[in-house]
């Protein structure tokens, strides 16, 4: 299985740590953010992975090149940032020929269990999937309204009057339905430009295992002392 792991933004609210590393490279309990992504995609079944980077894309190519997992890796390198919807339309041959694959934020820490919500997602014949979970900050999420068979009915990014705490994890199981609603425009963002126009046709797995945005110092902080660290199988 193929997937997409977006890593461009420049983790400005992780600053000191991100005046000299990328954001994808800040380390968790000692191991790089992106390590335990390759890890979690390892133990999944995917293998083949297309990361964006803008800022200290260099560490990362000597990350990738000491690099001898079984994740084939590519990485492309973004002289201005495109937004995350814009990175895929870019690149979108890269899952040209494929029915279903991964989008995965790369400032999310998750153990979740793919396994379980790939599961669902063909079970329910999901044109687009994507994991759940409740947050403490709603009004800096995209907020979902779900029915009583898990169709998404609404969605909406960062509302200031959220009508739940049922927010999009950062994890997403998509195929050409998507890709067929991306905007050609650069930049452009899948929370403001993308999924908003699938309501109807996406589906939310809950996601029960950890999942944390670490896009703050608090929470980067936070994630040192909770990150089980354990990829479950």
């Amino acid at each position: 299985m193929k997937g997409f792991l977006l890593a461009a933004g420049h983790g400005t609210r992780l600053r000191p740590l991100t005046d000299s590393i990328p954001k994808c490279l800040v380390p968790i309990q000692g191991k790089p953010m992106l390590t335990w992504w390759l890890e979690w995609c390892t133990a999944y079944g995917i293998n083949e992975i297309f990361i964006n980077i803008h800022a200290h894309a260099e560490r990362v190519a000597e990350f990738l090149t000491a690099y001898d997992g079984p994740v084939n890796v590519t990485m492309t390198y973004e002289t201005e940032l495109l937004g995350s919807a814009g990175t895929l339309h870019v690149n979108r041959t890269f899952v040209a020929e494929e029915s279903e694959f991964a989008i995965l934020y790369g400032d999310v820490l998750t153990n979740c269990r793919f396994d379980r919500m790939l599961e669902f997602h063909r079970r329910v014949g999901a044109p687009v999937t994507i994991g759940a979970c409740h947050v403490t900050n709603p009004t800096q999420c995209g907020i979902l309204t779900v029915d009583a068979k898990g169709r998404i009915i609404e969605f909406e990014e960062k509302p200031a009057k959220p009508k739940s705490d049922m927010a999009f994890s950062g994890l997403m199981i998509a195929g050409p339905a998507l890709m067929q609603v991306v905007p050609r425009r650069l930049p452009s963002d899948i929370g403001f430009d993308v999924l908003p126009h699938l309501v109807g046709k996406l589906y939310a797995f809950p996601i029960e295992d950890f999942v944390l945005d670490i896009g703050t110092l608090e929470k980067y902080e936070r994630a040192q002392q909770v990150w089980p660290g354990a990829i479950p199988r």
